[in-house]
């Protein structure tokens, strides 16, 4: 008898192939199928949602059924039928059944259980090829089938979304979406990796497709070989010699089609319990096997509720599909009065971790349901940032900025309840989406504006080239002025064309005002000629010889004006020298018998040719303000002055008081006439 592993060192034993336990002529139990679960969840999960039939340990050959087996499995049925909910529940071993049954069809599946299967949708998409990348080249191709559907899930979701804002603001700028194209080097990189993978995968299942039909034959043909044992005619010892030969085969034959799964190993099963019941014509060798089955099948339920206790319970569930299998491949039966209650212990303790397994994802739902409500809020916060209009361009920056580290966010929030998360996905994207489009009508309306300031512009620089080479100063200087101001005026254009007119501008501008600023030294130079000469003369007209000829004098003081305007403009900072020239003036004036207001006029002659010959309209501005000025003041104090007479009883000009007031009133009007006179005069300018 060939010696058989303990079933507590199960988890340490790379198993890949498993079989329905046909040995025990009884129907499981039944239990509601677990809740569902997201897609990202781990395999063992997907095992559990699945809705199967309960398992039958009745193999499928009935034509050798024994009596006992039938009558075991009727009653078995008839428990099943009292049940009220009976097409709402699931055995708990079936579970473990398909769970190796998917996994049997290829060895090295199974190492997708360690494999961790991380928040993909969470990751960037730079974080999504860096994670597929490794996958690819890590592990094998199929190990990471879930893996990478879920990547690629994840990974055409936010590419989708990118494509679907690219085009958008494409079309905000005014191009036409049968023109729109949209191409990126990470797209490209994961289409690249993820065509390695697909290549590798059709390789792999293309030579395990031959393999799986070559193991299938095999074992048919072992069956056949066991088939033709039973009646044989050879003695005992040789024929259960040659049994256990076969079982040794059988175990080392490899996997099978998972759709010829089941009907091998039940037909295996099935001609196993009939040589068993061959071998009751030699009860020792059959109640030797019986024996030690048990032995190994108590072992088995004693792991089994260790693992009822066990923490990680997805570890747990693993390691119980392994129990399961050993029970159901490397084990044959036991006699008939333990085979009930061992298998009674057995599903009890795989019913215990079962309902463990599901307390476990029931309290990551309620994870999920605080992981959705965080989304929902930050959908919320998105909508609110897009209700409001987007008015400048800082706003949306502060906006764009905001909404982006709410994306990050959300991403990495956790995985949601499986039936909201379409529903939460398409929120999350309509909300957005919505955003985007607000942005980019805020920047369509920018940009319409920022064109039309750049044909403002453009008319700024059309007229500063049309007078860089200008010579007329005074004409030009000005309105060269004037358009730099306008230009500061003007908002931003686009910024592709930004620096290029701002060149453009400046190097008129420039070269106006360094032609400007030349002639100006040499103005300066003039000026300052102009200026010595100014002194000199006032210098001579002090020296002057007054005679007491009015006329004279007069003729003289105005020659010495003329030949002062003649002279010209003096430095700015040097304009005091008309104050001097004044001065003298006033001397000259005090010496010949001429009025106060015809000494003023006199005098302002030499002012007006000044600002006349400076060109400076701001100057003459002020001056014609100065003298409206003078001119109201002057007419207020006059008018204060003839009410204050009305207070008099006597108001006779002999009256001394009243006779001062009356001067008063005079000498104010002569005033008056004078402000008039030099308004009149500096109009004219």
């Amino acid at each position: 008898m060939s010696e058989q592993k303990d079933p507590k060192d199960i988890n340490k034993e790379n198993v890949s192939e498993s079989v329905e336990d046909t040995s025990e002529n009884k129907t499981a139990e039944t239990s509601k199928d677990e809740h569902s679960s997201s897609k990202a969840e781990s395999e063992e999960k997907k095992k559990q949602e699945k809705v199967s039939k309960p398992a039958e340990d009745t193999p499928e050959t009935t034509s050798a059924e024994t009596p006992e087996d039938k009558e075991a499995s009727s009653e078995s049925v008839e428990k099943s039928e009292e049940k009220d909910n009976e097409e709402d529940q699931k055995s708990e071993d079936q579970n473990v059944d398909e769970a190796n049954a998917e996994d049997s069809e290829d060895q090295d599946v199974g190492r997708r259980h360690e494999i961790e299967m991380k928040d993909y949708h969470a990751m960037s998409l730079d974080e999504l090829v860096l994670e597929l990348e490794s996958l690819v080249k890590k592990e094998k191709v199929q190990s990471i089938k879930d893996h990478v559907n879920n990547i690629k899930t994840e990974f055409d979701k936010k590419f989708n979304d990118v494509i679907e804002e690219k085009k958008e603001e494409f079309i905000a700028e005014g191009g036409n979406i049968i023109d729109f194209h949209y191409s990126s080097p990470v797209k490209k990189n994961f289409n690249t990796i993820y065509f390695d993978y697909r290549e590798k995968r059709d390789q792999h299942y293309t030579q395990l497709k031959k393999n799986l039909n070559t193991n299938l034959k095999t074992r048919l043909g072992i069956i056949e070989e066991l088939k033709n044992m039973i009646g044989s005619g050879e003695s005992m010892n040789t024929s259960f010699k040659q049994f256990k030969e076969l079982q040794e085969r059988w175990k080392n034959a490899g996997s099978v089609p998972k759709s010829d799964y089941n009907t091998v190993w039940n037909n295996y099963h099935h001609h196993v319990e009939r040589f068993y019941d061959f071998l009751h014509l030699d009860r020792e060798f059959r109640d030797m096997d019986f024996k030690y089955n048990l032995d190994q099948k108590l072992k088995i339920i004693n792991r089994a509720e260790e693992l009822a206790q066990q923490e990680d319970v997805n570890r747990a569930f693993r390691e119980l599909q392994l129990l399961h299998k050993m029970w159901k491949e490397e084990l044959g039966p036991v006699a008939r009065e333990f085979r009930d209650e061992i298998w009674e212990k057995f599903s009890e303790a795989t019913k215990l971790i079962h309902d463990r397994r599901q307390a476990y994802f029931e309290e990551l739902d309620k994870k999920r349901e605080e992981h959705l409500k965080v989304k929902l809020d930050i959908i919320e916060q998105i909508e609110k940032l897009t209700n409001t209009k987007i008015t400048q361009h800082k706003d949306a920056q502060e906006r764009i900025k905001n909404v982006n580290k709410l994306r990050d966010l959300f991403f990495r929030a956790g995985s949601v309840p499986r039936q909201k998360q379409d529903q939460t996905w398409d929120a999350f994207r309509k909300a957005t989406r919505e955003f985007n489009r607000n942005k980019n009508d805020f920047y369509k309306e920018l940009k319409a504006e920022q064109y039309a300031n750049l044909e403002k512009k453009k008319e700024l620089i059309k007229i500063a080239e049309e007078h860089k080479d200008s010579d007329d100063f005074k004409t030009t200087t000005p309105l060269m002025k004037k358009i730099q101001n306008d230009w500061k005026k003007i908002g931003h254009v686009p910024r592709k064309d930004s620096d290029k007119i701002w060149k453009q501008f400046k190097a008129a501008c420039n070269h106006y005002f360094d032609r400007f600023h030349s002639s100006k030294n040499e103005e300066s130079n003039e000026e300052m000629k102009a200026f010595n000469l100014k002194r000199e003369l006032i210098q001579k007209f002090k020296d002057e010889t007054i005679v007491d000829d009015k006329e004279s004098t007069i003729k003289l003081v105005k020659s010495y004006i003329s030949k002062w305007n003649d002279i010209g403009m003096v430095p700015a900072n040097k304009r005091y020298v008309e104050n001097k020239f004044n001065r003298a003036l006033d001397q000259i004036f005090k010496q010949i018998d001429i009025s106060k207001t015809d000494a003023e006029l006199l005098k302002y002659q030499n002012r007006l040719q000044n600002l006349e010959e400076s060109d400076d309209t701001q100057r003459i501005y002020k001056e014609q303000t100065f003298l409206r000025k003078k001119i109201d003041d002057t007419k207020a104090e006059i008018q204060q002055l003839e009410n204050n007479l009305q207070f008099f009883s006597d108001a006779n000009r002999d009256n001394p008081l009243v006779k001062d007031v009356y001067n008063t009133i005079d000498k104010l009007k002569e005033d008056l006439e004078m402000w008039k006179t030099k308004l009149k005069k500096i109009k004219e300018l």
